[in-house]
């Protein structure tokens, strides 16, 4: 109930500026993720699914040219903006949460009477309620690190903002999204890591905006159901709620793959001499990087976003660019799959407590002049290692280029930044707009 009433009744005037600044950041963030994999073979699956399924004229698939119901936008724009492994994510949650928040909010919010202002705090409430119920889980409990689990209640609480929902029923709406998330698998029961269902992140929004609406309705779930003990560190949850907003603490994305690769693709970009042999690749990691499936030969992209070998193998021959974003053109390079092969995959013994609160690598690379060692403990993008403003601009173009024209790009940026000042119709006429090239590479079959 303690979350649930924060959702529901922290006046607007309680949200600081910087908390409504991030929030409007995380929303470009998720904006620049959903322009890069707005064409993959994932996101046209899902709007394509959203169409047959969720039909409708109430919101916005982005950059498509397409109307669906609120349930059909936030679907096909989470799988978008999920579809990179570029979005959005949180040390002490190990995960993400805007790929399920901000697709959420946009579609209740769209073609409604909200202000700019009203959006934003949404955002920042759905965050904060989503990443508190994740990073409270107690380690031993938890057997998987999909996001679309605990996403669905970030969705529900923005969704429910946005409704107006009284305290009682927030609670409620938050009991649904709780009982009714996707149970993802878990780690290690498939090796299809590299399927397109991912992290589930596109049900979660669709979960979260039914359990306000079902809320508002007058229905109810098990609202006991982050009182287990067993389960959740009650005290964390709600630690200085209101005071420490958990959305500046999330970190942003530079590198279409997991974020656990990060570190090691950063400390490869630092030493690669670039056209220099690769004679031996050495990446030490922490323990639960080696749950990722790490396949050396991916099937698919969404596969390779879990592969370190083949992560660092394409860092180190091609550099950091390639993952801005990873073509499928990479899957058969040759020398890219034949370097991966080779790569020593180990866990560093004084990495073993770092996760979830550090992902870091020691990598040593041999270009033929000796091996060199390059240790990394906060890839960039990390709170202690943070991307500017101007950092997430270029990667919104740069995702974009080849998608989306460089006028629908500024258009978009430009709508984003005046949210709180000239409200959200701006950005609702940029998004809803065909902008989109369907460039053929990308939206080839995985």
């Amino acid at each position: 109930m303690t979350l649930g009433r924060f959702a529901a009744e922290i006046p607007s005037n309680r949200l600081p500026s910087e908390v409504r600044s991030r929030a409007t950041l995380m929303i470009l963030d998720a904006l620049a993720s959903a322009a890069g994999g707005v064409e993959t073979a994932l996101a046209v699956s899902a709007r394509e699914a959203a169409a047959s399924l969720f039909a409708g004229k109430a919101a916005s698939a982005w950059y498509a040219g397409k109307s669906l119901s609120r349930v059909g936008a936030a679907y096909s724009n989470a799988a978008a903006t999920s579809a990179l492994d570029i979005d959005d994510g949180h040390r002490g949650a190990a995960g993400h949460a805007g790929g399920a928040v901000v697709p959420a909010a946009l579609a209740m919010a769209e073609d409604q009477d909200f202000t700019g202002e009203e959006i934003l705090d949404a955002v920042a409430i759905g965050y904060d309620v989503a990443l508190r119920i994740a990073a409270s889980r107690k380690a031993e409990r938890i057997d998987h690190y999909n996001s679309g689990t605990w996403a669905a209640y970030g969705a529900a609480a923005s969704a429910g903002r946005l409704l107006r929902l009284d305290a009682a029923r927030m609670a409620q709406a938050l009991a649904i999204a709780g009982a009714e998330a996707p149970v993802s698998l878990p780690t290690g029961a498939s090796m299809r890591m590299g399927s397109t269902v991912k992290e589930g992140l596109a049900w979660a929004a669709v979960t979260g905006l039914a359990a306000a609406e079902r809320a508002r309705a007058g229905s109810t779930g098990p609202d006991d159901l982050l009182d287990r003990g067993d389960v959740y560190d009650a005290e964390a949850m709600v630690a200085d709620l209101g005071r420490r907003w958990e959305i500046m603490q999330t970190y942003l994305k530079p590198y279409a793959c997991c974020r656990y690769i990060h570190s090691a693709i950063d400390a490869i970009a630092e030493m690669r001499r670039p056209g220099a042999e690769v004679r031996a690749l050495t990446v030490e990691i922490f323990p639960a990087g080696l749950n990722l499936q790490n396949q050396p030969t991916p099937h698919s992209l969404e596969a390779a976003q879990y592969s370190y070998p083949f992560c660092c193998a394409l860092a180190a021959l091609q550099g950091p660019d390639a993952f801005r974003p990873m073509r499928p053109s990479a899957l058969f390079d040759q020398r890219v799959l034949e370097l991966a092969g080779r790569i020593d995959l180990r866990v560093a013994t004084d990495f073993a407590d770092a996760f979830p609160a550090r992902t870091p690598a020691r990598v040593t690379l041999d270009q033929g002049a000796g091996p060199g060692t390059l240790t990394v403990h906060h890839p960039r993008g990390d709170v202690a290692n943070p991307m500017s403003r101007e950092e997430i601009e270029d990667k919104f173009r740069v995702l974009a280029e080849g998608i989306l024209p460089a006028a629908a790009i500024a258009n978009v940026i430009a709508a984003v930044d005046g949210l709180a000042r000239d409200g959200a119709m701006p950005l609702y006429a940029a998004l809803s707009r065909r902008t989109s090239l369907n460039p053929p590479e990308l939206a080839i079959a995985n």
